[in-house]
């Protein structure tokens, strides 16, 4: 529909506010006309007055009911200095309906005085007073029929209205070109340039180039090429690295293979009995486990294939008991981090509790092997409470802390790794379902006296 575009309804509203500027004209333009008139007929009644008097009052009765006829009145009477007299009469056909003063009239009393004259249809008798022409006396009034006035203020009215009408339509149609012009077709060239970039965003040709001479579109256009042109770059970057995360996968793959194959032989180099090998085996087997590791992780990584979680109502603290045993049993008894929990027996959370362990056990692993890394006792605890935002899970280390290079790329796959032969994908892969679950993984703080993680999540999903 026409009038549901821009261009309709900025023509709608121009006409709109034309006529509306047209009314506030109209009122005065009226009662200005009327007051005209009214000033016409005394005018012309003083002339008539004047051959009565020059004549001393000769004249025929059939003369001075001509010119009362073209004066448009039924008497005149003229105040020449103190004297009231009556100059020329004829029979009144009925009551004096009202009387007009134009001596002094305010704009709200014309106005006014007008809209009554347009409104009532009957002919009425009025008395008008005004001041006679020329200094010709005191006072002239007369008195006269309302319809003449009437229907001549009516024409008028239909011509005031008529010629609204055209500055209207002219004016809204000049504005309609123009803001189809400045306005409308820069907005729907903005549209196409839009529309022809999504189907084919990777093509830097279909890059908008700004033109419009509007400095407002000028700087839409201008945003829009800057947005198109990221979103290529990007594009174009994560095609790139599409393509190489598919290559990487192919040769872990395939190096997962080999590395195996070695393995397999390291084992058997172990139980030589040249102590030069038996010294070096276990070095050989520990370096292919973590080349076997850091292949596993980034083809698990690549896949990308995490389920959304299954969401159950559990105990929290029986599943962190399990997560600490399991890292003190991969400890050892040798191991300098000592483990305290601090989670109530009686919260509970609704989650995936497999999903919740592999975070858990990556943020106490590595918690565990910060303190075990600088030789030194430490403390690692996990602590539960029920916030406002939800359930939030600390894990709090006394280690040394993050360096500054690990802590700005915390997050980020192959680059946030801080153990040697580490891939850095452990908190990526634990950010990740912490987020699948509504919730979200930060780092509190990290300095010389510890690390904290900070897991937050709703109680219900």
């Amino acid at each position: 529909m026409f009038f549901r575009t821009l261009s309709g309804r900025f023509l709608m509203l121009t006409i709109i506010f034309v006529m509306l500027a047209e009314v506030f004209i109209f009122l005065p333009s009226v009662a200005r006309f009327r007051e005209d008139f009214m000033l016409s007929r005394l005018e012309r009644a003083q002339i008539a007055s004047l051959a009565q008097l020059a004549s001393d009052g000769a004249i025929s009765e059939r003369l001075e009911a001509e010119l009362l006829e073209n004066a448009g009145v039924y008497n005149v009477v003229l105040r020449r200095d103190a004297l009231r007299e009556l100059a020329l009469s004829s029979p009144v056909p009925g009551p004096i309906a009202a009387t007009y003063d134009l001596r002094d009239p305010s704009a709200i009393d014309l106005m006014r005085d007008a809209l009554e004259v347009m409104i009532r249809p009957e002919n009425r008798v009025i008395r008008v007073i005004g001041e006679p022409v020329r200094e010709a006396g005191l006072l002239i009034e007369v008195t006269m029929d309302t319809a003449p006035l009437r229907r001549e203020l009516l024409e008028y009215a239909l011509r005031i209205l008529y010629l609204s009408l055209v500055i209207s339509l002219s004016t809204a149609a000049l504005l309609f070109l123009a803001v189809q012009r400045l306005i409308v077709g820069p907005i729907r060239r903005v549209i196409a340039s839009m529309s022809d970039y999504a189907q084919a965003p990777e093509d830097a040709r279909r890059i908008i180039t700004p033109s419009a001479s509007v400095s407002e579109l000028r700087e839409a256009e201008e945003t829009l090429a800057k947005l198109q042109t990221d979103l290529t770059g990007a594009l174009r970057q994560k095609e790139r690295l599409a393509q190489l995360g598919g290559a990487v996968a192919r040769i872990s793959h395939d190096l997962r293979n080999i590395l195996a194959t070695a393995t397999l032989v390291a084992d058997r180099i172990e139980s030589s009995s040249d102590p030069a090998v038996t010294r070096a085996a276990p070095k050989l087997v520990g370096a292919l486990s973590r080349a076997v590791s850091l292949c596993e992780s980034t083809l698990a990584f690549g896949k990308a294939e995490e389920p959304p979680p299954r969401l159950t109502q559990f105990a929290l603290r029986p599943l962190v008991q399990e997560v600490v045993e399991s890292e003190a049993m991969a400890a050892g008894e040798d191991t300098k981090a000592e483990f305290l929990l601090d989670v109530p027996a009686t919260l509970t959370l609704r989650a995936d509790p497999e999903q919740l362990f592999r975070v858990l056990s990556n943020l106490v692993r590595n918690a565990r092997q910060a303190i075990e890394a600088t030789g030194a006792t430490g403390m690692v605890e996990v602590a539960a409470t029920v916030q406002d935002e939800g359930v939030s899970i600390r894990v709090i280390d006394t280690g040394p802390g993050l360096p500054a290079r690990a802590r700005d790329n915390l997050f980020a796959a192959f680059q946030g790794g801080v153990r040697k032969g580490g891939t850095g994908l452990g908190l990526v892969i634990a950010a990740e379902l912490v987020r699948g679950h509504g919730g979200k993984l930060d780092l509190v703080r990290s300095d010389q006296n510890g690390t904290e993680f900070r897991i937050v999540l709703p109680q219900r999903m």
